[in-house]
């Protein structure tokens, strides 16, 4: 027989949460008034709110901002902070168009803009009024031993949590994940995501921008009032050259690249920048283990859905263990194993599309130029097609 070794001082829940950002969050929030008793264990609480804007910008589905309405969160963000999309412009790098508009789809809105921050702070504030979870924060695991019967989490401080299930929300390179054994199928694009926020010189009216060009893909997202956010994802040599421009260089590189559609730009803030990959994973669930978020899955951002993917996995995970009966066990793989049927279609057809537009687009492939343009332009001018795109992308 096994030995066990014993954890002492032992605290009792039904779900851990280990990462305390959006997604992490999302969940917890998402069973405010379930029967679940919850730890969420955070080794950073959010920054405080800062002047200016945040250098992490989201464009949030419709669903996403339905999803985050239920949790409680979205009634309290700051109104005056966020950006409702209208229409989006997408421009080839050889002439060739396509529009998307939420007037001619039928829908109130494309998207909705918002700051990280300003997100996981609000989620934050509502879980810490939770009668059922307690925030673990700062604290970091660092060891993890899966029973039959239950899960433990042995925390730095010495403290050591109990629970059915444990649920790692916590990023690309999940230390849950790995102490699981689960490994990830990971292709690094050689690119790096350029973020930064500028005033811009003309108005945005509310039209989120996209170019495919020679050097990568810029996309600009707008901000509440004559702001916008830039996200440049370009192979690395051109990403390093852009982060060693000075300021004024920095904004006409950005405004020159968006061929001056918005006139001059003014960076404001520092720029950040982070490496893209494709993240795979032949599976998301184990016996007593669920994963969410970014240490499910990545994409290349270009299609902006990141977000939404690891808010789609909180709000069906939440769906499946709130219709759990009493007497069910939370952490049996058989009722994990829906949440993952749920999310697989969805995840892989964003993956395989935003991977395929990838290559289609990348830098070094001008012989597919006029396949890609004329791509564009077709399905610009085919109304039912582009419309369903776009309530497709809704969620």
């Amino acid at each position: 027989m096994r030995e066990v070794t014993p954890f002492p001082h032992e605290l009792r829940f039904d779900l851990i949460i280990v990462g305390g950002g959006i997604a992490g969050a999302a969940l917890a929030a998402a069973l405010r008034d379930s029967r679940y008793r919850i730890a969420l264990i955070e080794g950073r609480a959010p920054e405080p709110a800062a002047e200016g804007w945040d250098a992490r910008i989201y464009a949030l589905s419709p669903a996403s901002a339905g999803f985050l309405r239920d949790t409680g969160a979205w009634q309290h963000l700051d109104a005056a902070r966020l950006t409702p999309v209208y229409d989006m412009a997408i421009h080839g790098d050889g002439g060739g168009r396509l529009h998307f508009s939420a007037y001619d789809s039928g829908v109130d809105q494309l998207a909705w803009i918002a700051e990280s921050g300003l997100l996981q702070r609000e989620l934050w504030e509502g879980i810490k009024r939770q009668g059922n979870a307690s925030l673990f924060c700062p604290a970091q695991p660092r060891r993890l031993e899966f029973r039959d019967d239950a899960v433990l989490a042995e925390l730095t401080s010495g403290q050591t949590l109990e629970a059915g299930l444990i649920v790692g929300a916590d990023g690309a390179d999940s230390w849950v994940r790995g102490q699981a054994g689960l490994a990830a199928d990971t292709l690094d694009y050689g690119e790096m995501g350029v973020v930064a926020n500028f005033r811009c010189e003309q108005p945005h009216r509310h039209t989120a921008f996209q170019w495919f060009r020679p050097d990568g893909v810029l996309a600009y997202l707008p901000l509440p009032g004559d702001h916008v956010s830039a996200v440049w994802s370009t192979p690395e040599a051109n990403a390093r050259q852009l982060l060693a421009l000075d300021e004024a260089a920095f904004s006409q590189r950005h405004a020159a690249a968006g061929e001056y559609r918005l006139g001059g730009l003014q960076r404001i803030g520092a720029p950040a920048a982070f490496p893209l990959r494709l993240m795979r994973l032949p599976r998301i669930v184990a016996p007593r283990l669920a994963l969410i978020g970014d240490a499910a899955h990545a994409i290349h951002p270009l299609s902006g859905h990141g977000i939404n993917l690891g808010l789609g996995d909180a709000r069906e995970l939440a769906r499946v263990l709130r219709e759990l009966p009493d007497y069910r066990d939370c952490g049996d793989e058989r009722t994990l194993r829906r949440y993952a049927r749920a999310r697989a279609g969805e995840v892989a057809l964003l993956q395989w599309v935003t991977h395929g537009l990838q290559r289609l687009f990348r830098p070094q492939q001008a012989a597919l130029s006029t396949l890609r343009n004329l791509g564009l332009n077709l399905t610009d001018s085919l109304a039912v097609v582009r419309n369903r795109l776009v309530r497709a992308a809704l969620g």
